[in-house]
């Protein structure tokens, strides 16, 4: 069992930024790749960046140049960082993890960003 908690969330104008955190515990030696997703109202639930535990990452197109994702494994979590962000950057970011058993991954509770003025 993996368990992940978020934070880092809030409200900020366009053009601000914020830094998520997640943090793991548990079986965190069986962890393949993290990542962040974003569910606006009303949409569904989709990929905004990930990270596997060589350091490679991958982006949604709307996010690549403003937001980064990163780790620090001596803490267990991984970040987000966001700059420039917009109004439609507005949703509830997920954690996700990803075990290298095959279907085996864990999500967050997820914690929100308004971007509004």
């Amino acid at each position: 069992q993996v368990q992940l908690v978020e934070s880092g969330g809030g409200l900020v104008q366009p053009g601000g930024s914020l830094r998520l955190s997640c943090a793991a515990s548990g079986n965190i030696d069986s962890l393949y790749a993290m990542a962040w997703y974003r569910q606006a109202p009303g949409k569904q639930r989709g990929l905004v960046a990930g990270i596997t535990m060589t350091n490679n990452t991958k982006y949604t197109d709307s996010v690549k140049g403003r937001f980064t994702i990163s780790r620090d494994n001596a803490k267990n979590t991984v970040y987000l960082q966001m700059n420039s962000l917009k109004p439609e950057d507005t949703a509830v970011y997920y954690c996700n993890a990803v075990t290298a058993t095959i279907g085996e991954d864990y999500w967050g509770k997820g914690t929100p960003v308004t971007v509004s003025s």
